[in-house]
C-alpha cells in the first residue's frame, strides 16, 4: 500500500476532515486525521498494521506498548501479527504515562506504536514510562506521522505515512481559519 493508497483509505472511511479544529497538543489546524474512523473496522485496522508490520518487523520486538486507547488497538494487532505480547501505557494524575496491570518489559525489546503523531508528546511518554521499567525502547512505529519534523526521537522510527497539515498556535491564528467555527475532535470532546 502506497502513500495515495493509504489517503485514497482515509478519506473513503471519513477519516480525513477539513475545518478548523483544536488539536489536542493545543495547537490548531484546517485538518485533522480522526484515527476512529480507521480503528473502528478490524478489516482495515488489520490491513494498515500488515503494512506497518513489514516496516518494523526488522526490529525483532518482545512487546509492542501503544499509549492509552489508540494504541491499546493497534498494539494488539501489531503483537499479533508480529507473535509477541501487547501491552499499553495509562496516564497518570501528573500528565505522564505508566505500565500497570502486571505488564513486565525488564530487559525486553519494545516498539511502541501510536496512530497520528502531532508533537510526539503521549508516545514520548509512554517511551519514558517503558525504560523507567527496564524495557529498551528499539523503535517507534506511527502510522501518520503529520509532526512536520517535530517528532525526533532517540530511537528509529518508522512512519505509515507522512501528512504536512499545517498546525498553528491559538495566538496566532491566520484570518481565513479563525473565522471558521473551532471543533475539539478526540475523546476528550466525543459529541464533536
Amino acid at each position: 500500500m502506497d502513500h495515495s493508497e493509504v489517503i485514497e483509505l482515509l478519506k473513503q472511511r471519513g477519516a480525513l476532515l477539513e475545518g478548523h479544529f483544536k488539536l489536542a497538543s493545543g495547537l490548531h489546524s484546517n485538518r485533522y486525521v480522526e484515527k476512529f474512523r480507521l480503528l473502528e473496522d478490524p478489516e482495515t485496522t488489520s490491513k494498515i498494521i500488515a503494512e506497518m508490520a513489514e516496516k518494523v518487523r526488522a526490529y525483532e520486538p518482545d512487546v509492542i506498548v501503544g499509549p492509552v486507547t489508540g494504541g491499546i488497538i493497534l498494539s494488539y494487532e501489531m503483537a499479533r501479527q508480529l507473535g509477541t505480547l501487547a501491552y499499553f501505557t495509562e496516564k497518570t494524575a501528573d500528565g505522564g504515562m505508566e505500565l500497570r496491570r502486571g505488564f513486565d518489559v525488564k530487559g525486553k525489546r519494545v516498539l511502541l506504536i501510536e496512530d497520528i503523531v502531532t508533537t510526539g508528546g503521549s508516545i514520548i511518554k509512554a517511551a519514558e514510562a517503558v525504560r523507567a521499567a527496564g524495557g529498551e525502547v528499539v523503535a517507534f512505529a506511527i502510522l501518520v506521522d503529520r509532526s512536520s519534523g517535530r517528532f525526533k526521537p532517540d530511537a528509529p522510527f518508522e512512519a505509515l505515512i507522512t501528512l504536512e497539515i499545517e498546525s498553528f498556535q491559538p495566538d496566532n491564528l491566520p484570518d481565513w481559519l479563525a473565522k471558521i467555527p473551532i471543533r475539539e475532535p478526540g475523546s476528550k470532546h466525543a459529541g464533536n
